[in-house]
C-alpha cells in the first residue's frame, strides 16, 4: 500500500509540474502574439485561422530545447556547461533564419559528425520564418564569440534577454538561489549585456519556479522579492542598486493591490521594450488578475502596454506557469502554430528530468530515438 500511495504521489507531482510548465511554454507564446496586436488583443486577432508566433517564442523554443540537450549531455557525458549549450541552440536558429548561415555551418558541422542544424526543431518551418526583429540577438550571434557576464556581446537591455529565458524555470526541484541567479543572469548576457537586463531575467525564472512549485501567483511574486535578504537581488552592481531594483519589484506589486488594472499605472510601470520594463509590467498585470478565471482579461490588459508583446508575453508565462495549461483560452491555444511545438518541449522537458529517456553513461535508456531528438551538444 505504501508503494502504491508513493507512486500515486510522484505520478500526482510529476502532472501537476508538466502542466504548469506546459502553461509557461503555451502562457509566454499566446501572450506575445496577442500583445503584438497593440492593445487590441481579441479584437485585432483573425476570426479564424492560424496565429503567428513572435521571435521570443521562437527563441524560447530554442531555450527549451538547448535545455533538455544539456541535461542529455551531462547524463552522458558527466560535464556540461549549459550557457555554451543555450549558445549553440540560438546558433540553430540563427542559421534557420538565414542568419550567417554559411559561417555557422562551417563553425558547428565539424562537430555535428552529420548535417546540421540538427535536432527535431530543425525541422520546423515556423521555426523558419521571419516572425519579428531581434536586433540585439542577431548582433550576438553574428560575433565570433558567445557573451558573458563579463565580457558581453551587446551592451543592450532589450527584453528578449527575458523573454527567450523565461523556460528556464521549468528546471523542476529544489535550487540554490544564488547558484540559479548567477546561471541566469549568464545566460541572459549570452546577447544581452546590460545588467538590468540580466536581472530582470533571473528575478522572473526566480518567481515562475515558484509558480511551478505550486504557490499562487501573488504569492510566489511575494515570496520571491523576499528570498534574498536587501541588497541581494540578482543586480550585479552595488548593493543599492539591487535593493532599488526590489523596491520597484515590490511597489508594482503593491500597486496590483491597491490600484488594479489602471492603464495609466501600466503606462508609467512598462513604458518600453526593454527586459525592467516587461518584468514590472507583468507583475503588476498578474498582481491585477491572478484568478485562473482571469487569463484572457490579463493578456488583453497587457496587451495595452506601450510595448504590449513583451508585457503579455511575460504576465502570460507566469499566470501559465501559476495555473497551469488548462487555464489558457482554448479557442486560441488550439491555433497557434506553434502549440503543438511548445506542448511537445513542454512534456519532453519534464520527461527528461523524471526518466531520462536515453539513459547515461551508465544505463541504457528506454527511447532509442531520444538522442536523435536531443542530441546532447
Amino acid at each position: 500500500m505504501t508503494t502504491d500511495t508513493n507512486d500515486f504521489q510522484a505520478k500526482e507531482h510529476r502532472g501537476r509540474a508538466e502542466s504548469r510548465v506546459r502553461g509557461l511554454m503555451l502562457g509566454l507564446a499566446l501572450g506575445e502574439t496577442l500583445g503584438a496586436t497593440g492593445g487590441a488583443a481579441g479584437d485585432a486577432l483573425p476570426a479564424a485561422g492560424t496565429l503567428r508566433a513572435g521571435v521570443a517564442t521562437q527563441l524560447a523554443c530554442f531555450t527549451a530545447e538547448g535545455i533538455i540537450r544539456a541535461m542529455v549531455r551531462g547524463a552522458h557525458k558527466g560535464l556540461c556547461h549549459p550557457p555554451s549549450v543555450l549558445w549553440h541552440a540560438y546558433c540553430r536558429w540563427a542559421a534557420l533564419q538565414g542568419i550567417d548561415r554559411d559561417r555557422l555551418a562551417a563553425r558547428w558541422g565539424t562537430f555535428s559528425g552529420g548535417e546540421w542544424p540538427d535536432g527535431w526543431l530543425a525541422e520546423v518551418p515556423a521555426l523558419a520564418a521571419r516572425r519579428g526583429t531581434a536586433p540585439a540577438t542577431v548582433e550576438a550571434l553574428s560575433s565570433r564569440e558567445q557573451g558573458t557576464v563579463d565580457k558581453p556581446a551587446t551592451t543592450s537591455r532589450g527584453w528578449h534577454a527575458l523573454g527567450r529565458t523565461l523556460p528556464i524555470a521549468a528546471l523542476i526541484g529544489p535550487r540554490d538561489v544564488r547558484s540559479s541567479i548567477a546561471q541566469d543572469r549568464e545566460i541572459a548576457a549570452l546577447t544581452h549585456g546590460d545588467p538590468a537586463a540580466g536581472s530582470a531575467a533571473a528575478h522572473a525564472t526566480m518567481f515562475l519556479r515558484r509558480c511551478i512549485a505550486g504557490e499562487g501567483v501573488v504569492e510566489a511574486l511575494r515570496s520571491g522579492l523576499t528570498a534574498l535578504g536587501p541588497g541581494e537581488g540578482p543586480s550585479d552592481g552595488p548593493a543599492a542598486a539591487a535593493e532599488d531594483e526590489q523596491r520597484r519589484l515590490a511597489d508594482a506589486l503593491d500597486r496590483s493591490a491597491a490600484d488594479p488594472a489602471d492603464p495609466d499605472v501600466l503606462r508609467r510601470l512598462a513604458p518600453d521594450p526593454t527586459a525592467p520594463s516587461a518584468l514590472l509590467g507583468a507583475l503588476y498585470v498578474a498582481g491585477s488578475f491572478p484568478g485562473r478565471d482571469q487569463v484572457r482579461a490579463a493578456l488583453r490588459f497587457a496587451s495595452t502596454a506601450p510595448d504590449g508583446a513583451s508585457v503579455a508575453c511575460t504576465t502570460g508565462a507566469l499566470l501559465g506557469a501559476a495555473h497551469g495549461a488548462e487555464a489558457l483560452p482554448l479557442d486560441l491555444v488550439s491555433r497557434h502554430e506553434l502549440g503543438w511545438v511548445l506542448d511537445t518541449l513542454a512534456r519532453d522537458l519534464v520527461t527528461e528530468q523524471f526518466d531520462s529517456p536515453s539513459g547515461s553513461e551508465y544505463a541504457r535508456g528506454w527511447d532509442p530515438h531520444w538522442w536523435g531528438r536531443y542530441p546532447g551538444w
